[in-house]
Formats: structure tokens, sequence, C-alpha cells
């Protein structure tokens, strides 16, 4: 993780020509052609920087500390030919951090809201993040909601469907059920959010018939994942 720094302009797209930020990776000496800012959030120890670990690396640290304040990894993605430069914060889920965290959320692109699957009070605050975005982030976010740790199906709280329906009626791109710690609809999130903001910001054209246009989302059917009883599960929304 890299250290905290200020938030962006928010309201201008950001295009990205050199080196921006020094962090432990080779992206940062990488050229790009778009740079968005994410911001996950949700309540505290519901896998937060377990998937931004596994977005970086694929590999997640067994024993985790809380965030304090904002984290943020960078990490450049190839999406239909464009590069893309994805600055992804880390924020702190705990009630004394709010008012830090919320300043970062005007100069986000994109949002992604995670709940662990196993515990059905982080799924019931999610009216109240969605709240705060409403509140604080610009009109044009993008939001995927993250039902995260799938693996635990054994100690499953909530639904996908519950997680659709609050998708539809908040507007959300999608809802996704994700496992950190097997790397489990990571980059299909990620590549998901990169896609629909490059469309929204010009990145991508499509004509009015896009049956042919490349797409990375996914069914709501589930889908052996590497001989791995995971299932496989998106509701685009």
């Amino acid at each position: 993780m890299c250290s905290l720094s200020s938030p962006a302009d928010d309201t201008e797209m950001q295009w990205c020509r050199t080196s921006l930020f020094q962090s432990a990776g080779r992206e940062d000496e990488e050229r790009c052609d778009f740079l968005f800012k994410i911001i996950l959030i949700g309540d505290s120890n519901v896998g937060k920087t377990c998937v931004i670990q596994s977005f970086r690396s694929a590999e997640v640290t067994e024993l985790q500390h809380n965030t304090i304040g904002v984290d943020f990894t960078v990490r450049s993605i190839d999406v239909d030919g464009r590069r893309v430069k994805m600055q992804v914060w880390d924020t702190a889920g705990q009630e004394r951090f709010r008012t830090i965290t919320q300043s970062y959320y005007r100069s986000a692109h994109g949002a992604m809201i995670a709940y662990d699957l196993s515990r059905r009070d982080t799924f019931d605050s999610l009216p109240h993040w969605i709240q705060a975005l409403e509140q604080y982030g610009a009109a044009s976010l993008v939001l995927v909601l993250i039902g995260n740790k799938c693996d635990l199906e054994a100690q499953r709280q909530v639904l996908f469907e519950d997680a659709c329906t609050l998708a539809e009626r908040s507007g959300a791109l999608a809802a996704l059920e994700t496992s950190a710690k097997h790397h489990h609809n990571i980059e299909e999130a990620f590549q998901l959010m990169a896609r629909e903001l490059l469309v929204r910001h010009g990145g991508i054209h499509y004509q009015d018939n896009q049956s042919d246009s490349p797409t990375v989302y996914l069914h709501s059917d589930s889908h052996p994942i590497e001989g791995e009883q995971l299932e496989k599960r998106s509701c685009d929304c």
C-alpha cells in the first residue's frame, strides 16, 4: 500500500501521460491512456484490503490489520487496446474515520461497496454507504456491489438475489460475489468497472448494435473455477 495523498480534482477527467506516483510496482513507470480513481468502501473486516491485494498481485496476506484512514494502490490493466491505470483507494470502515474517508468520495470515478456475505449486518448497512456516496460523490459515479468471502458458502447469511435487488434499486452497474482468498471474480470486477468508465469517458466507442462488442459481464448461473466448487456470480444491473 502507498501512503496518503490529497484528493484529485473532483470534476476533471484525468489523463495519464507520465509516472504520477511512487510505489512498489513497475506500473508506476508505465505510460497509460487513462487514470481512474476507484474507492473501496464498506464496514470493517469485510475484506476490502484483501480484495485490493488480490487485485494487485493475486496474493492475500492471511493476517490483516484494520486500515487507518485511507491507503491506495495502483495497477495498470489493458482494456480493448487502452492502457488504464487504476488508482484504488482502500478506506477504513470504522465510524471514527468517516469524516476523513468521505473527503475522497468527490474525486472518485467509481466506487465498490463491499460486504461480507457471511455477516448479514454488513449487507444491511449498504444503504448507509450508498447514501453517503449520493451525498458526497459525483453524480456520474459508477457503483458496483461486492459480496466478498463467497468461499464461506456454509456460513452464508446473504442471498445473492438480495444483492441483485439492492443493486437494481440503487442504480449500480453490477453486483458480484467475490473471494479475495481464492482470487475469485476480483479481476472481473475491476475489468467491468474499467470498461464502463472507458465507455463513459470516451475511451471506447460502440455502435448501436453492440452484439460484437467484447464484454466482461458475467452470468447469474454457476460455473466452476479451475476445478474448485465456487460459484461465479454476477448480476448486471
